[in-house]
């Protein structure tokens, strides 16, 4: 029953890095200040997409994923509660923080939080892209975009992603170095994906798409302005056809800038098994060689 990726909150130190990160590389709008001086940027018109909220240390703290209606919120909730899942419902200063109607949380075997929600706030012709952009963002229907979190057993994982919360595998990647798979829940290839990192859980990255390619490449052109490192090289994914980049942020986690991701059609579509990520680069960096894959914790 869930629709879309709606929104993503992060924790971190640098909060205020993001003020110019956002809109001056991403091409995100800066919105008004959240609760304790959280920063809040918008890809689209929804009022706002992901929120850096002030920490001592950089943290995923939620993401967030919309339903439909208040229907099929409570229908759901029910669901997951027959399965055995722990949840929360948000009171009213915490849907006003979110900007949504209703909300329910719960966490996943790791500690992972997820929102569940309806009735996210909007303001038609709100958007205005923080630098010049010949496009804009691929949000509608296909939500935010995409996550990817590492688990420490990928069986464990899909289990309850996929068992248990419904997420439906659009492929996966298996060879030597990658056990990952990718989950869809709207046309968008993943809105989510789980990479298996034993020992560890964590916050992979952050995918933005793109709608026109002259972005992605204006992007890249801005990096050094914004003292940016490349993470993976220009490439291209087999599974997805996004082309694409992963660069750095101001908090730990990486951002994937795509173009062109593959639409899915749950009528037809197959889930294949690939044995390597990409045609063509994505080639890792000397930073990537050397940095922790995002924000990563082990596990006790």
């Amino acid at each position: 029953m869930i629709q879309e990726l709606s929104y993503v909150g992060v924790a971190s130190p640098h909060v205020d890095n993001w003020r110019s990160y956002g809109p001056g590389l991403l091409g995100a709008m800066v919105k008004p200040d959240g609760p304790a001086g959280a920063v809040r940027l918008a890809l689209d018109d929804i009022n706002h997409r992901i929120s850096i909220h002030p920490g001592t240390a950089d943290e995923f703290r939620y993401a967030g994923w919309g339903l439909a209606n208040e229907t099929d919120l409570r229908a759901y909730v029910e669901q997951l509660t027959e399965r055995g899942v722990d949840i929360h419902w948000g009171d009213a200063d915490l849907c006003r923080e979110r900007e949504v109607a209703e909300l329910a949380w719960f966490c996943d075997p790791w500690g992972l939080r997820h929102e569940l929600t309806w009735g996210k706030a909007a303001t038609p012709n709100s958007f205005q892209p923080g630098r010049v952009m010949r496009g804009r963002f691929v949000t509608g229907d296909q939500g935010l975009g995409h996550v990817v979190f590492q688990v420490p057993d990928m069986n464990k994982a899909n289990e309850f992603y996929a068992d248990v919360l419904g997420f439906r595998l659009s492929d996966r990647i298996v060879n030597g170095y990658f056990n990952v798979r990718f989950y869809h829940i709207n046309g968008r290839h993943h809105s989510l994906a789980l990479a298996e990192f034993p020992g560890h859980v964590g916050f992979n990255h952050l995918m933005l798409e793109y709608e026109n390619m002259d972005d992605l490449g204006r992007a890249i052109d801005l990096l050094e302005r914004h003292d940016t490192e490349i993470m993976q090289s220009l490439g291209r994914h087999t599974n997805d056809l996004m082309t694409s980049i992963y660069i750095t942020t101001p908090s730990s986690f990486q951002i994937e800038l795509g173009h062109g991701g593959l639409v899915v059609d749950d009528l037809s579509w197959v889930a294949r098994t690939y044995n390597k990520p990409s045609y063509w680069g994505h080639r890792f960096s000397s930073a990537a060689r050397t940095r922790a894959p995002g924000i990563l914790n082990p596990i006790e």
